[in-house]
């Protein structure tokens, strides 16, 4: 491994097949969309960044962070799930470019990193350089940031990642609570409960990027952090009022100056504070993931009433267990009774009542008969009364 970052010319087909490649290994995009391997080390990557080590400590892959986007001086430092990144204002460095969630966001960072060159074509077609000159500057105000094309791409990558992982799971879920609320069985309750699980993991992967995109949007501090363009521009010598001072001192450069171009370099410092393009770009992204969140809550909320189904449901066949408990105790109450009666006429005891008296014990039979049938109704309507079993 290379600690002075030693750069190797990336090859699409070669960074797929490459799986044992080390952990360590990242894949570096410049503004033209060209990628190249980077074997290298943390303090390398931090010189080259200039970054702190607890910044770079946040996608470390043995360790666990929750979703991040951090804006620093010369740097974004973006740890989306599978994607860890640190984006400059002229490069983006990946990190396991080989991992095959990472491979779709290295495709989509060649194909969408390089500007359009529509504009600059027009010099060289016999037209006028000025005009060629303004059709190249329309066409870069027509572009966004290096920094923000790449944060884009990260974003819409795990947008979609989750809202892919989210219509997985709604197709799992869906089914498996139908099947259970016609068939109630360990295999099914033991499916839900898995699919549960599962949902609430993923619930809480999509609340952390959706509150760091609700974080960003609540601070334009912090969205501010995120021009690395603006920021690099603004330091540079020709720029603020020192720009303005050295152009007024010459004559020469002065007399080409538009009023418009003075009114703007007076208002670089105004421009500074504007967040716009940013915020549009996380408030589309803000929308889908919470269009995504709605998705799993909608499903939490169905699994919620499958479980009061279900709860209702057993309710129902313990009540039945209990009427029918109720009713073999109300038959039991009620032999109880004959048994007593014939308790008493096989005593072995003379009776002076018992002689030429046989029909006492066919009458005593009758009663006894009616007595046990009245003891069972009125038990049953109490039970009813009182709600311990249905009609």
């Amino acid at each position: 491994m290379a600690r002075d970052g030693s750069v190797v010319p990336a090859d699409p087909q070669a960074i797929v097949k490459k799986k044992t490649q080390s952990s360590r290994s990242w894949i570096m995009f410049d503004a033209t969309g060209q990628g190249s391997l980077l074997d290298a080390d943390k303090y390398a990557i931090m010189h080259r960044v200039q970054i702190h080590a607890r910044d770079l400590r946040i996608l470390d892959p043995l360790l666990s962070y929750p979703s991040t986007i951090l804006g620093r001086e010369k740097a974004i430092v973006l740890n989306l799930e599978h994607i860890k990144a640190i984006i400059t204002a002229e490069e983006v460095l990946l990190r396991d470019p080989t991992d095959e969630n990472v491979i779709p966001v290295v495709e989509e960072l060649q194909r969408r990193l390089p500007q359009s060159s529509a504009g600059l074509q027009q010099q060289g077609d016999g037209k006028e350089y000025l005009g060629g000159q303004n059709d190249a500057e329309a066409a870069e105000d027509d572009e966004s940031p290096f920094e923000f094309r790449a944060l884009e791409v990260a974003l819409e990558a795990i947008c979609s990642f989750l809202a892919a992982r989210t219509t997985e799971l709604e197709m799992a879920a869906y089914p498996a609570l139908d099947e259970l609320t016609s068939k109630i069985s360990s295999r099914n309750l033991d499916r839900v409960r898995k699919l549960k699980s599962a949902m609430t993991r993923l619930t809480a992967r999509v609340q952390k990027v959706r509150d760091e995109l609700e974080q960003l949007l609540d601070d334009d501090d912090d969205m501010a952090d995120l021009y690395l363009s603006r920021k690099a521009g603004s330091s540079s010598p020709v720029s603020g009022t020192g720009a303005s001072n050295w152009f007024a001192s010459s004559p020469t450069l002065g007399s080409r100056i538009s009023r418009a171009s003075r009114a703007s370099l007076a208002t670089v410092r105004l421009d500074e504070n504007d967040v716009e393009e940013l915020e549009m770009l996380l408030e589309a992204y803000f929308s889908e993931i919470d269009h995504t969140l709605n998705k799993l809550t909608t499903l939490r909320e169905y699994i919620d009433d499958t479980e009061d189904y279900i709860n209702i449901q057993l309710d129902n066949h313990r009540n039945q267990l209990i009427q029918l408990e109720l009713f073999l105790s109300s038959g039991t109450v009620c032999l109880s009774f004959y048994s007593l009666v014939t308790a008493i006429f096989g005593m072995n005891i003379p009776y002076t009542w018992n002689d030429n008296h046989d029909y006492m014990f066919k009458w005593v039979v009758i009663i006894s008969g009616v007595l046990s049938a009245l003891m069972f109704v009125i038990i049953t309507a109490y039970a009813r009364n009182k709600g311990l079993v249905g009609s």
